[in-house]
């Protein structure tokens, strides 16, 4: 569960340059593919819906390197606007103009080898397609480093009667306000050149994961029904469903043990994030790395600091939920192997179109415009659907600017396959209602908000299957989801949070971070967040190498906005379904806004404070109505 990331940089040179390269789409920490199937394969190289077409971006390859190469030339030029910025407001303006046309060029660049590289991670030429892509970015950082702490010098009421004067400037006048915002935390433009000029190694650890993970290790096997399975991330993905527990502790036990005979260099180059990410927030003079990242788009810290509270505070819901499970599936007892086998067996399949129409009704809450848009874009050849050898695990959703939005998916035709589907194209539809309704400069969303929109829908798909459920076991299934997301979503990723905060309040203290580090660390929040101390689920020590499994570390601090997201989603989705047409385009409005406002004062006109328990602890009331609900057609049943 990627989503396309917020690409500030038009105005905020090395610092937004990192932010872009360093946060790119990454394989999703929620939704994990499964092991190519033959059939899927197969379909995806006949059917051209099932693999997009990249030519609205690029029409060939060596049209993108034409670009690059052009790109390349132009970028140092932009060096003759500095010192000009302050002359008048028409200067200013046209100053602007050019470097955000130059902007909006180079991330097709970026998105175009991005994206294709993440179908085949094993084609090298991809990779060098990518690693270009990033250097150019950090060419255009390097270039732009000086901009913000000329409009600093320029100074706020300068900067104001420019703005007044000059209705161009208008679109800018966010990102210029941002700046002025961040003048404590800029450095000179000699310092915020070298830090550009390093963005793409900053960047790189993240590609150095991805090649180690996707296509570097050794991968074990395991027997299943008498037919040897590779238990890679793909494979791990779908083997720890199995029905059959023997198999699932086997696969469990092969794929951690292989994942920790790589934690000394999965531990380096994580920890060289962490370094980074700290360094760098001292250098800016942020009292800690989570401030500096939350600071981007103005997040109050007591946001992050609740949401871990109340997560916390909230634990004895996610402990029942483990022995309903254990209840469910006849357990004597219950381990971390236990987690992912559904307590309900749904004899369903979803195959692409039935999710596309499904989805397409779930959404009618949201009006008939935003179905219309959705089937549209839908309908185009925009998604990359099916696994393949070589192809990265999980979704996202990612594009550029006025063009219908790509998907990457790795549909198994089941419901956790449809709930993937609405939840990217509910990151396609807030790209679509952002591009339609602003600027360039001002249409790519922040983080914050980015989840709600893929996380409402896929609530809204949750209660519309509930509507449809024809038999209480379907129903029972439906509502294990419900919770399974909630566990996944809200819990799992405030525990990553946690982690976060914990490797990098280590690092800040001067303590080392070594793979055997990480472990113990991550192990202590696995255990307390399970309930192993109170007898509620037991912990292999082999599993708690699972730290060095999730790609979202290498996004410094992203992973809590999964967790808010859902407890704002879980706020929208009932506020359209029983709210009227008012109700309906408050939310909208959101989507709309794209990334003309900062996130948390967005969502708090629109009625919900994210720094309050209240969200957090509405969610978890949500989730006991769950269990009450099911707990009460079971014992109808017997």
């Amino acid at each position: 569960m990627a989503d396309k990331v917020s690409i500030r940089t038009r105005l905020i040179g090395a610092a937004g340059i990192a932010l872009l390269i360093g946060m790119a789409p990454v394989a999703g920490a929620l939704a994990q593919a499964a092991q190519p199937a033959k059939p899927a394969a197969e379909a995806a190289k006949t059917d051209p819906r099932h693999v997009w077409d990249l030519s609205p971006i690029f029409p060939s390859v060596e049209a993108w390197d034409a670009e690059r190469t052009t790109l390349l030339k132009e970028i140092p030029e932009l060096q003759s606007l500095k010192g000009t910025l302050g002359k008048d407001a028409a200067t200013l303006r046209a100053a602007l103009d050019r470097i955000s046309a130059i902007n909006r060029r180079a991330e097709k660049v970026l998105v175009y080898a991005y994206i294709d590289s993440t179908t085949n991670n094993r084609d090298s030429s991809k990779m060098e397609r990518r690693s270009l892509s990033q250097q150019l970015f950090g060419e255009l950082g390097s270039a732009t480093a000086w901009l913000s702490p000329e409009v600093q010098d320029v100074g706020a009421e300068k900067i104001e009667s420019f703005i007044k004067a000059d209705k161009g400037l208008e679109k800018h006048a966010f990102d210029l306000r941002d700046i002025l915002r961040n003048k404590p935390h800029t450095l000179t433009a000699e310092a915020e050149g070298v830090l550009a000029a390093l963005s793409p190694t900053l960047g790189a650890f993240s590609d150095t994961y991805s090649l180690l993970a996707n296509a570097d290790i050794d991968w074990p096997e395991v027997k299943v029904d008498g037919k040897e399975e590779t238990v890679n991330q793909a494979g791990y993905g779908r083997l720890r469903q199995n029905p059959d527990r023997a198999v699932r502790k086997e696969v469990f036990d092969k794929f951690w043990a292989t994942f920790s005979q790589y934690r000394n260099s999965m531990g380096g180059t994580l920890g060289a994030v962490v370094q980074a990410n700290v360094t760098q927030a001292k250098l800016r003079n942020y009292p800690t790395a989570v401030a500096a990242s939350l600071a981007a788009n103005d997040i109050p810290e007591e946001v992050y600091r609740t949401l871990v509270a109340e997560a916390n505070k909230g634990l004895p819901a996610l402990h029942r939920y483990f022995k309903l499970r254990q209840k469910m599936l006849g357990l004597p007892d219950i381990h971390y192997y236990d987690i992912y086998p559904p307590m309900v067996k749904l004899d369903k399949k979803f195959d692409l179109d039935q999710s596309a129409a499904l989805s397409l009704a779930a959404v009618k809450p949201l009006g008939e415009e935003y179905q219309s848009l959705m089937k549209q874009a839908t309908s185009a050849r925009s998604m990359h659907v099916f696994p393949a050898e070589g192809k990265e695990s999980g979704a996202y959703q990612w594009g550029v600017y006025g063009i219908t939005p790509y998907v990457f998916l790795n549909h198994q035709n089941d419901y956790n396959s449809m709930s993937t589907y609405i939840h990217e194209w509910g990151h396609g539809m807030h790209t679509i209602l952002a591009d339609r309704n602003q600027t360039y400069e001002n249409a790519q969303y922040p983080l914050f908000v980015a989840e709600i929109a893929s996380i409402t829908n896929e609530i809204l798909l949750s209660d519309f299957m509930l509507e449809q459920a024809g038999s209480k076991e379907e129903r029972l299934y439906y509502l294990g989801e419900a919770l399974e997301s909630m566990r996944g979503t809200f819990f799992r990723q405030t525990m990553f949070a946690e982690f976060e905060l914990a490797t990098h309040d280590a690092m800040e203290r001067g303590e080392a971070l070594s793979g055997d580090k990480m472990t113990e660390i991550y192990c202590g929040l696995l255990k307390k967040y399970h309930g192993a101390e109170q007898g509620v689920m037991q912990i292999d020590d082999t599993y708690c190498a699972e730290w060095a499994y999730i790609p979202h570390f290498y996004r410094p601090f992203y992973v809590y906005q999964y967790a808010t997201s859902i407890a704002a989603a879980a706020y929208w989705a009932e506020q359209v379904e029983t709210g009227g047409p008012d109700v309906r385009e408050k939310y909208l409005d959101i989507l709309r806004a794209g990334g003309s406002k900062y996130p948390y004062p967005l969502l708090k006109e629109a009625g919900l404070d994210m720094a309050s328990p209240a969200p957090y602890q509405a969610l978890i009331k949500r989730m006991n109505a769950i269990m009450d609900e099911m707990e009460k057609i079971l014992a109808d049943k017997t």
